[in-house]
């Protein structure tokens, strides 16, 4: 049976769903000011914009824009406070319908995946294909070039409108994809809670071609990377341009040729932050200087009473979390004694 959107405009734009997705879009936001601006008048807020939207009057405000380096240089487009309250409204009525209808092995931006899941998935393939690591087995990766930059408007309304009935709706989602674009008609926000669903929305067509058209078991996607594994280098190789076709001909997107690389998987596979090996599994160096650079600022931060001492552990914590999915003791206590704080 095909799932469809159930939900009226009326049901996505209600106050009730308004301020639930108030609650959840101030989670560790409530100390920014343009966060406690809003939430001074915040009844008056979610009725205007409740007015707004049930006459059909709502426009998308203009976005924010600065660069961050984590991990490398980026370009966010921060939405007013208004607009992401219904980012987060949009993503409750669509993510449980849409959410169905995602392959077991896409990982991002979803309940119960995330980035840890998807290297124990590469794990467990890997051992499978290997017979318990005793054969070979090769690992194809691929990054999909300037991915948010290149989504046409146009396609994923298309793939919208399949699941989604009510104009009213499509509307809204018309409105939100429309206030951003790199060249007419293209591209979507980093930042958007939204972009995120819509992304995995979009690829879910690449998702489907690869299991259903071309039938492969091993196959894991996160956001725009994805990896495929095989017995046979050749096969791999054969694969790629029945991939790129694809992307082009269907998505209008394009592979990242330098990105695209075949390699055994005991020479170590990078995915995710981590390098994967047959029998363990490290941090991956860029990573690791990352996090003591952000220890050292954070910690500096603290001491100039910048930061609170519990948000400074909370960070630590985090850190930690992450040396717990990895081959990591030393690196571990070196990030203790590095923040020597609990």
């Amino acid at each position: 049976m095909k799932i469809q959107l159930i939900h009226k405009l009326e049901d996505v734009i209600s106050v009730e769903n308004l301020l639930e997705a108030w609650k959840e879009f101030i989670s560790g936001k409530k100390n920014k000011k343009d966060v406690q601006e809003f939430s001074l008048r915040l009844m008056d807020n979610i009725f205007d914009l409740h007015f707004d939207l049930v006459n059909l009057t709502y426009k998308h405000s203009q976005y924010q824009a600065f660069k961050i380096n984590d991990p490398k240089p980026r370009k966010i487009h921060k939405a007013t406070v208004k607009d992401r309250v219904l980012h987060h409204a949009i993503f409750r009525a669509l993510y449980p319908v849409f959410d169905e209808t995602f392959i077991a092995d896409s990982y991002s931006c979803r309940d119960y995946k995330g980035t840890h899941k998807a290297v124990n998935r590469l794990r467990k393939f890997a051992f499978k294909i290997s017979q318990n690591n005793t054969q070979n087995c090769f690992v194809l990766q691929c990054d999909i070039k300037k991915f948010f930059d290149s989504i046409d408007h146009k396609i994923l309304l298309a793939l919208l409108k399949k699941k989604i009935k009510d104009e009213k709706v499509l509307w809204l989602l018309s409105e939100i994809i429309s206030s951003f674009s790199v060249s007419p008609g293209i591209g979507l926000p980093l930042g958007n809670i939204t972009s995120q669903l819509f992304a995995n929305i979009y690829l879910n067509q690449f998702d489907q071609f690869i299991k259903h058209k071309l039938r492969l078991k091993y196959y894991i996607r996160y956001c725009d990377d994805f990896i495929i594994l095989s017995e046979t280098e050749k096969f791999l190789t054969d694969l790629i341009p029945q991939i790129s076709n694809f992307l082009k001909e269907n998505l209008k997107l394009n592979l990242h040729q330098e990105k695209t690389k075949i390699k055994k998987y005991y020479q170590g596979v990078d995915f995710l932050g981590y390098v994967s090996f047959p029998r363990y599994r490290i941090l991956r160096v860029k990573t690791k200087k990352r996090m003591f650079s952000k220890l050292k600022a954070k910690k500096e931060q603290m001491e100039a009473g910048e930061l609170s001492k519990k948000s400074f552990n909370q960070i630590l914590q985090s850190y930690l979390g992450i040396l717990k999915h990895c081959n990591g003791y030393n690196l571990r206590k070196a990030v203790i004694a590095r923040g020597d704080v609990f």
